[in-house]
């Protein structure tokens, strides 16, 4: 592992490097739910209007993604969020967050909620740990008892 810090910059989802990781959250994904348990946004929905897509890199090479959807006039989603397994336990996912986070505050955005299962422990730990609250089903998401749903004011 390099001590280069780790950059992040808006990129677009459909880049090659960009794609691979998406690629490999399908699969992350899939190692952990069945189909009817995964509520990912594809590639027509990440190249939206009203989505931001940013990638975490270490002296080029991408280590992360994670996706802000506007989904009101005052809040937002996250989506896609995923660390490589080589990055993970690194802090690539904190600062992803951050990145989501500052992107939310600039858009006037006060409030922002995920969804995520509940076997993603580490993912659990790390929103938990940044201030997200447990919160009930939001936006058609269903009350499947796989699903965990978060919210945090900004």
């Amino acid at each position: 592992m390099s001590d280069a810090p780790v950059s992040i910059a808006e990129e677009r989802p459909d880049a090659p490097e960009a794609a691979e990781l998406l690629r490999q959250s399908d699969a992350f994904a899939a190692s952990l739910y069945p189909p009817e348990h995964r509520h990912m946004l594809d590639m027509p929905g990440l190249l939206a209007g009203n989505v931001r897509f940013f990638v975490a890199r270490r002296d080029g090479e991408a280590l992360g993604c994670m996706a802000l959807v506007r989904t009101g006039p005052d809040k937002g989603e996250l989506k896609r969020c995923f660390v490589t397994d080589a990055a993970r336990g690194q802090g690539v996912g904190f600062k992803l967050l951050q990145a989501a986070e500052a992107a939310a505050r600039e858009q006037e955005m006060h409030r922002i909620q995920l969804e995520t299962g509940n076997l993603n422990h580490a993912a659990l730990r790390l929103y938990r740990g940044c201030g997200f609250h447990d919160r009930g089903p939001f936006d058609g998401y269903p009350d499947d008892g796989v699903s965990v749903f978060l919210e945090k004011r900004l």
